[in-house]
């Protein structure tokens, strides 16, 4: 870091803010806002879940009354029955809401603030009025998008990905401003991530506390740093998109209508945006997991430096491979074969994270801890989307299960998936957060059951996509061919239920914790990074002062330490100046 970096490090005017309105509501403190964005995912985590389970519902028994549903208004519902257009409503709000309103707050929001920061020495974010903007400007988001429920013609419908020509003129789903709302809220939320986008970037290059070379990085603020770079990158291409579609929509434009337009132009600009999107919500959940793997190991990463370049490769390949969602929308098939080499290459930096996730729990001293579970459970699912993922990425095998359960199946272990990484931040981090622990035997119970369900309710799409079953269908028992698989819908429906039944020992814990919980000591998991040589919660600017670091995240261990661990910023004469 250079010097005046350091001395504007330093001297960052950083003091306590007073007053209720201040220090929780409009916080600059990155530490409040993370916890902002981690409240805002979980409660937008509740309604994506009940969406999640009306939907379900329709499959295991089409067209009967909702239990407990019945004062719902028409034409929403029709005395608790679900019809096709609001059916169309909840599978595009449930993903829409999953993706950008839980995944993307909770872990790139809510732990990118927390943890960027004091994970690299910093006192805060570089800019913290934008911090806070950005926070605001995202709830500002949130609510628009909530409000879409309530206005006339309902809430989107054109699926989460809202192809034209079907959302390019209301005239074809029926829903007017419900979809403008969607765009705006979308419009709007991409403002809040270049906001947050922009701060990391400058936060990691500028605000590394002294010793802090960018090898000596957690691979946690390595997945949140180039998760920033492609958010800065993708998301204007989004906006620009969002922003042609609306005045399609309001202004009579052509931009994606067949007269005169290009309803092509969107899938191309959506999906180049989109498979970004994909590694912008999986790289936070394997940065995460890397540095879980090696704290309840009890050992290093394996890999450290592959794990870091592999990161870079899969952010990079990432723009490259967005024409395999569109192998069936009359591609050259020689485009397609580039683009089916493409997406099998990106597979071999994401195996790499494998094996050197196994290779780290191998022949280690390793403790069964909450965290350490679903960071496993994360792996293993990734695993299976993985491999269903090749799959896919052959263009032959690709016309037989496109848009078939076989994908819902995909997309859920590898972006569902990630609520594993997810809860095993919060469990590894909420000590440091709030400063108490978490129960670690509801913990326990809240990841059988969530694990086993999980898998029960997504590892049998597979078979209903093999045997032809059609995503986004309203009633498959209208299809002869598809009645074999009524019980497997009510199997998975049924196991939904479960999964979500499951949560209800994390809710519990969680709010429990947070004011009678067992009071969390500095470094309850004996780590080494530099957030646990603060006090649990750190004050406000982190540290006392700037710490000093002498060596990598992961010493664990090390002959000749009598403890175990070592942390970042604890010399040890002239040994410590020779570095990692």
């Amino acid at each position: 870091m250079s010097e005046a970096a350091a001395s504007a490090h330093a001297d960052h005017g950083h003091h306590e803010p007073a007053g209720f309105w201040s220090h929780y509501v409009f916080s600059t403190d990155h530490k409040m806002i993370g916890r902002q964005f981690l409240f805002l995912g979980l409660f937008m985590l509740i309604i994506g879940g009940t969406l999640a389970m009306l939907i379900r519902w329709q499959l295991a028994w089409p067209e009967t009354e909702v239990p407990g549903m019945g004062w719902v208004p028409e034409p929403t519902m029709y005395e608790g029955i679900i019809p096709p257009n609001t059916y169309n409503m909840l599978f595009t709000m449930h993903a829409t809401i999953m993706i950008f309103f839980v995944v993307m707050p909770v872990m790139v929001g809510g732990f990118g603030n927390f943890l960027i920061p004091i994970m690299i020495g910093a006192k805060d974010m570089a800019f913290p009025l934008l911090n806070m903007l950005s926070f605001w400007v995202g709830a500002v988001a949130g609510v628009i998008m909530v409000a879409s429920f309530f206005v006339v013609g309902g809430a989107a419908a054109g699926g989460w990905t809202s192809y034209t020509p079907l959302t390019g003129d209301a005239v074809f789903t029926g829903v007017n401003w419900g979809i403008n709302l969607w765009v705006l809220s979308l419009f709007v939320l991409a403002f809040s991530s270049l906001m947050g986008s922009i701060n990391y970037i400058t936060t990691v290059i500028n605000m590394r506390a002294p010793g802090m070379t960018y090898f000596r990085m957690p691979l946690s603020i390595w997945s949140l740093f180039i998760t920033a770079i492609l958010l800065l990158l993708a998301l204007p291409v989004l906006t620009a998109a969002l922003g042609m579609l609306f005045f399609d929509r309001v202004f009579a434009t052509n931009f994606f209508l067949p007269a005169g337009g290009m309803p092509l132009l969107w899938q191309h600009l959506f999906w180049f945006f989109g498979h970004p999107e994909v590694y912008i919500l999986v790289l936070p959940a394997m940065g995460v997991t890397s540095d879980i793997l090696s704290v309840f190991s009890r050992k290093p990463i394996f890999g450290y430096r592959a794990m870091a370049y592999s990161m870079i490769a899969i952010a990079f390949l990432s723009w490259i491979v967005w024409g395999h969602h569109m192998f069936l929308s009359g591609m050259n098939p020689l485009l397609g074969t580039a683009f089916m080499l493409t997406t099998m290459v990106i597979a071999v930096p994401s195996a790499i994270k494998t094996f050197n996730w196994l290779g780290t729990l191998w022949g280690g001293s390793i403790r069964f801890t909450v965290p350490l579970l679903f960071a496993i459970g994360f792996v293993s699912n990734f695993v299976i989307g993985g491999l269903s993922g090749i799959f896919m990425a052959s263009t032959p095998v690709d016309i037989f299960i496109h848009d078939t359960y076989f994908i819902v199946a995909h997309f859920h272990y590898v972006v569902a998936g990630i609520i594993f990484a997810m809860f095993a931040a919060i469990y590894f981090w909420f000590p440091k957060m709030f400063g108490r622990m978490m129960n670690s035997t509801w913990g326990i119970v809240h990841f059988i059951g969530t694990y086993i369900f999980f898998n029960l309710t997504f590892f049998p799409m597979h078979f209903l996509g093999v045997g032809g079953h059609m995503r986004r269908i309203y009633n498959p028992m209208q299809y002869e061919y598809l009645e074999q698989f009524g019980d497997m819908n009510v199997f998975i429906t049924i196991s939904a239920f479960l999964l979500a039944i499951s949560q209800i020992p994390f809710i519990v814990n969680f709010v429990w914790s947070l004011f009678a919980g067992e009071k969390a000591s500095e470094n309850p998991w004996e780590a080494n990074t530099l957030e646990w040589s603060a006090p649990s919660p750190p004050p406000h600017g982190n540290f006392a002062t700037t710490p000093q670091v002498y060596r990598g995240p992961y010493e664990y261990s090390v002959p000749g330490v009598e403890e175990d661990w070592l942390p970042q910023d604890r010399p040890l004469g002239a040994a410590a100046a020779t570095g990692h």
